[in-house]
């Protein structure tokens, strides 16, 4: 009779397996979750990343271009400031023409922003230009920075909206200073004119995306030159834009995410307003060029992500049972690790610590020493003549005898962090850390005492039994201290107490700038 599908002997199987389904099924859930979590909070913070690197490069994009706005001004200023001085104290008279008309011609020259250099008399005719020939018409009395000096008795320099030269056409930025008579009346208006050509080439001297906009205007909102260069908007107004309604009343330089008020575009705008001058200057780059690297980075991340959570859903299973077989490697791992470190660390033949553990621990205790300002000492010793122990007794006899001092040295080491190493062949070191010099005395003379107790004979030594030198030194580590200047004192030391008779103790003292020698018979 066939066994049913439900049939009670085979319910411990199906109890059994139903958990691992689950299992499965929440692992790969919780791992696609994860997955899919990180990869949202992975891309959410290079989108800000992207953002705040854009923002730092439009910051200094328009501080240059600030700068070079100031600087033109600034230099136009200087030369016109100059003149008018000169204009004002001299007079322009019929004499003073012909100098003055050079020394325009020059100046203008000498500035490659310069259209040029123009005077015009109260009625707005004009006087001199730095071009050779007076230009025919009927003057620029109607002109806004006339106007604006016949009505105000400010001396300093304005700058007016752009306008096309009566000279030659060209577009230019004027910047103008009043001219007074000697009891202070209005006499004419000296003008110099910027090429917006000038201001077109700094602007192409930078990168920018095809829907990116650089633009130059006066805190009123009138523009006075752009890149892309349209001229239907210049003399136009933006100041219904964002950046004059609402981020230059709180703040005169800034970034920010924002539509145009030109075509609707959303860039994101850096301005700054300048110091000297009613001048604004801004440059924008557009959301959809700045994150567009983000986008592929955002796709190629998410297919990877899909990728891998089809590849858990379809080894989620095998990853149960390999669970158990990570599980039973690691632990071997582990097991193999630890004797590894053992080996790699600690001396065969002494189980005391070796030279490589006894380094890396020098530098923790160096550091921890810098920041408690506690005291670090060492010890290194070395067994009297043990070259004729060995050749009186042999070298396994000398293996015993070294494992026996080592024995000494570990029951005299009774803390956790007292550190005891075999620094090679019969010379040990003892690291005692937060230990003064007169604690490493004491325990110098506890590892003395003990190995005489120890009542090893050697014939070749002069008292009969085995016995040890020590140095000891200690110092405060400051946190550029070298481990090997300290080895080499605690070994100064040694070689004292050696020189000194043996079968002693001895400290390296430093303090009066020559080795001292401290010896303990005790």
């Amino acid at each position: 009779m066939p066994i049913s599908l439900h049939d009670p002997q085979q319910a411990p199987g199906a109890l059994k397996r139903l958990p691992l389904r689950k299992a499965a099924v929440l692992f790969i859930v919780a791992v696609s979750l994860c997955l899919s979590g990180l990869l949202y909070l992975q891309l959410e913070q290079s989108q800000r990343q992207d953002l705040a690197v854009a923002q730092a490069a439009s910051s200094n994009l328009t501080r240059a271009m600030a700068q070079q706005a100031e600087d033109t001004f600034l230099a136009a200023d200087l030369v016109m400031t100059s003149l008018v001085d000169w204009i004002e104290d001299d007079g322009y008279g019929a004499v003073q023409k012909p100098r003055l008309q050079r020394i325009f011609a020059r100046r203008a020259q000498q500035l490659t922003q310069l259209h040029g250099i123009f005077l015009f008399d109260r009625e707005g005719q004009w006087v001199i230009t730095s071009f050779a020939e007076l230009p025919r018409g009927n003057g620029v009395a109607d002109r806004e920075y006339f106007k604006f000096h016949q009505q105000n008795a400010s001396t300093l320099a304005h700058i007016g909206p752009a306008i096309r030269s009566r000279e030659n056409g060209e577009w230019i930025i004027p910047i103008s200073k009043r001219i007074n008579d000697r009891a202070g009346n209005f006499e004419g208006v000296l003008l110099a004119g910027i090429k917006m050509s000038y201001f077109d080439q700094f602007f192409k001297s930078f990168s920018l995306d095809d829907n990116g906009i650089m633009f130059l205007a006066l805190t009123d909102g009138t523009l006075l030159a752009r890149r892309p260069f349209d001229e239907s908007l210049i003399g136009t107004s933006v100041a219904r834009g964002q950046i004059f309604q609402t981020l230059l009343p709180n703040a005169p330089a800034g970034t920010a995410m924002l539509n145009s008020y030109v075509d609707g575009t959303e860039r994101l705008y850096g301005y700054r307003q300048l110091a000297s001058y009613p001048l604004l200057v801004s440059a924008a780059t557009s959301r959809d060029t700045i994150l567009k690297g983000w986008s592929e980075r955002a796709f190629q991340s998410s297919v990877i992500v899909a990728l891998v959570i089809l590849g858990v859903g379809l080894f989620g299973w095998v990853f149960i049972h390999q669970v158990r077989n990570g599980e039973r490697i690691e632990k071997n791992l582990r097991k193999a690790q630890r004797a590894l470190e053992q080996i790699a660390t600690h001396d065969s033949l002494t189980g005391l610590a070796n030279r490589r553990l006894f380094e890396r621990s020098l530098e923790i205790e160096f550091a921890r020493g810098a920041r408690q300002v506690s005291p670090v000492s060492l010890i290194m010793l070395d067994i009297d003549f043990f070259k004729r122990y060995n050749d009186a007794y042999g070298h396994v006899a000398g293996d015993q005898c070294l494992t026996q001092v080592a024995q000494v040295l570990r029951t005299c080491c009774q803390r956790k962090s007292d550190l005891a190493v075999r620094y090679g062949g019969e010379e040990f070191a003892v690291l005692l850390p937060d230990t003064d010099i007169n604690g490493a005395l004491a325990i110098a003379g506890q590892i003395r005492r003990s190995v005489i107790d120890k009542h090893i004979v050697h014939s070749g030594s002069p008292t009969g039994y085995l016995t040890v030198s020590l140095g000891c030194y200690a110092f405060i580590p400051s946190g550029n201290d070298s481990p090997e200047a300290f080895i080499q004192r605690a070994d100064a030391a040694l070689y004292q107490a050696k020189n000194a008779g043996r079968n002693r103790a001895a400290v390296l003292s430093l303090d009066s700038g020559f080795a001292e020698l401290m010896r303990s018979d005790r």
